[in-house]
């Protein structure tokens, strides 16, 4: 004996009852999305269509259709990014005060994305470092500037965009233990970074461009051959046809001179 009552079970399913009901709802609304050209409408213009082809249902049980129909596709919201105030691209007047750096992406031959961190000194021009992996993210950052923080010291100040990896938590929280000024550029002004920006175009035109690459071991290879005749050969006309190993030395005999004469 089951104690059921004979009226719950004789009662029809409500579900199957509303989905009858609905059926001409979800046909319309199949219609319209199934449709390449369509594909990505959301509800509103959904509905309207709807309205404009003489369909007058409610809009909320258009909406409750449309939910149930798995057809709410989540949006993709622009990341909000505090105000970057303008900082003028001045000329620092010595060596390892002011660094940038920035980010670049090729593919391997066979198809294997690969990321480029770039970073230079401002001040005389020099390439620090060309990291080369598939995967670049913050914590790999911070790890290469205490490679360098090791060899040469650290700047006052690194100028850089505003990619997930400059503002994240793990290399602002870095820099904020080392005393260093984050200098951000204005989203959308990458003439803001132009020193950065100028080497990524010699990188680009005289080592990613020119060559199929088979191996990220290739990458490496040759773009350190690069940086190193870049910093000691390549002339550069910003310091005086001078390569910036050569302009690094002339300045910082001069500094020298200057601090013996004062």
């Amino acid at each position: 004996m089951t104690r059921l009552s004979r009226r719950s079970w004789y009662r029809p399913d409500p579900n199957q009852h509303r989905l009858e009901r609905d059926q001409p709802v979800i046909d319309a609304l199949n219609a319209i999305v199934q449709d390449p050209t369509r594909s990505r409408w959301g509800f509103w213009k959904c509905f309207y269509r709807l309205r404009l082809d003489g369909k007058l249902w409610n809009f909320k049980r258009v909406w409750r259709v449309y939910c149930a129909m798995s057809l709410n596709q989540k949006r993709r919201t622009k990341k909000r990014l505090p105000e970057r105030e303008p900082a003028p691209l001045a000329v620092p007047a010595e060596s390892n005060y002011s660094w940038s750096f920035d980010f670049m992406s090729d593919a391997l031959y066979n198809g294997t994305r690969f990321r480029v961190l770039n970073i230079i000194d401002e001040g005389v021009r020099e390439a620090l470092d060309i990291v080369i992996d598939t995967s670049l993210p913050a914590a790999r950052v911070v790890r290469t500037l205490e490679q360098l923080k090791t060899e040469r010291g650290l700047p006052k100040m690194i100028r850089v965009d505003n990619g997930s990896e400059m503002t994240s938590l793990a290399f602002t929280q870095w820099c904020e233990a080392h005393d260093i000024k984050i200098c951000y550029i204005e989203p959308g002004k990458p003439n803001q970074n132009a020193y950065i920006e100028r080497f990524n175009r010699s990188y680009r035109t005289e080592v990613l461009d020119p060559h199929l690459f088979s191996s990220l071991s290739q990458v490496r290879e040759l773009s350190w051959a690069w940086m190193l005749s870049y910093n000691e050969e390549r002339p550069h006309e910003s310091l005086g046809n001078l390569p910036p190993s050569e302009f690094k030395r002339q300045l910082a005999a001069e500094i020298s001179s200057y601090e013996l004469c004062a």
